[in-house]
């Protein structure tokens, strides 16, 4: 007679079920893993900027340590950048907060994490244009809201209308996301744009969550608008998300924030105290430093990353099959590929962005990431947080491997 234990089946949440792995965390891994094996790969699919984190702001966060500031803050982050949040949300947009309106978060992604949290319900309704920032749609499920998505296309240089908008909203309809400049088209919305979504959204009063963590990186002599400038009302239906990941080139540090009504931001430093607790105490001394230090060195980053974008969508072009809008902001490109789709390369048949990215990296040893994670199934990301020389070689690569196909 048999006396091993029975083997319990695991069982995973609902929740959990729902949410699928990131594509652009897929490609990275497995370009990583190509490299450890001895394999160069030329990788356009990170989404940071392959800058150092500025040598004040380092120091700054060894500052902090070397001073003891090592122990837990307020939930909601330290008084000190909040107030430095506040400031530079005056000085950048002429938004007034307070620090009753601010949460630093554990990073932007956290940020609208804790949105989600403090406004949703199951089954409330979020709209989301695409192409879509990875996260969004997974973190809505996560809380049981309902992705609802609108989708857009180059034509329209990847921008909802205020028809599409209205169309789209129903009883349930509870925030709009909108992402400017986008992750990953770099798309912008001027104000005339917004200020005719305005108008939907005020009709409706639904919410906007306005993810704002490019707009430092804008080219072209454009300007950065936040929806929330448009008027008061719009002010206290908007959840402005911001930090200084990409800004600063400080993904690692985990430092982002949100503005919004205090109740609001109340709520989410309420829903943080018993998640995370505070954001890493160093690093929200390195934030301050961020926001009230030196900014030449993000004026620099944001030169460099404008002479890439330019060469890199003029290569694109190039190559016969393929189009690329010229991104008016963040740091990728997302050129239409679809004109590959049912051809085939030494691996296979193209059918989709997945087996066009797979195929390209195990051809060519070059890393993008596919359309399909944002939504966009005819598009391919590139970033263009690499350097010069890379952008030209394997765009090179991109280029021969769209002619081998047949």
């Amino acid at each position: 007679m048999s006396t091993a234990t029975p083997q319990k089946t695991i069982r995973l949440s609902e929740k959990a079920s729902t949410v699928k792995d990131s594509i652009t965390m897929a490609i990275t891994a497995l370009a990583a893993q190509m490299t450890a094996e001895g394999t160069k790969v030329l990788s356009f699919s990170a989404g940071e900027p392959d800058f150092d984190t500025p040598q004040n702001i380092k120091q700054a966060g060894i500052n902090a340590i070397k001073a003891g500031k090592t122990k837990y803050t307020a939930a909601s982050g330290i008084i000190e950048l909040k107030k430095a949040v506040c400031k530079k949300l005056k000085q950048d947009t002429g938004l007034t907060y307070g620090p009753e309106n601010i949460v630093i978060t554990c990073g932007a992604k956290h940020a609208i994490y804790n949105a989600f949290m403090a406004v949703l319900n199951p089954g409330d309704e979020v709209l989301i244009p695409t192409p879509y920032w990875v996260s969004y749609p997974d973190q809505a499920k996560l809380v049981g809201a309902i992705p609802v998505l609108i989708e857009t296309t180059d034509k329209a240089e990847f921008k909802i209308t205020p028809d599409q908008l209205e169309k789209a909203i129903t009883p349930k309809t509870r925030l709009l996301i909108l992402n400017s400049p986008s992750n990953p088209t770099g798309s912008i919305y001027t104000q005339a744009e917004l200020e005719d979504l305005a108008e939907i959204i005020l009709k409706y009063q639904i919410m906007v969550l306005s993810d704002e963590i490019y707009e430092k990186l804008i080219y072209d002599g454009e300007k950065h608008i936040s929806i929330a400038t448009l008027s008061p009302r719009l002010k206290a239906l908007t959840l402005l998300v911001d930090g200084v990941a990409k800004s600063h080139s400080m993904t690692g540090w985990r430092i982002g924030y949100i503005a919004a009504e205090a109740p609001i931001a109340k709520a989410m430093g309420q829903i943080q105290s018993h998640t995370t607790s505070n954001p890493t105490t160093p690093a929200q001394w390195a934030a301050l430093e961020a926001l009230e230090g030196p900014q030449a060195t993000v004026q620099t980053m944001k030169k460099e990353f404008d002479t890439r974008r330019k060469i890199m969508v003029e290569s694109l072009n190039a190559i016969p099959g393929i189009t690329c809008l010229l991104p008016k902001g963040a740091f990728y490109t997302f050129p239409n590929i679809s004109s590959c789709y049912g051809k085939k390369s030494a691996s296979g048949l193209i059918t989709d962005s997945v087996t066009f990215c797979a195929n390209l990296l195990k051809e060519e040893h070059v890393a993008c990431v596919p359309g399909s994670g944002f939504g966009a199934d005819n598009h391919i990301r590139l970033s263009y947080a690499t350097s010069l020389n890379d952008i030209k070689e394997g765009i090179k690569k991109i280029a021969r491997f769209v002619s081998s196909l047949a």
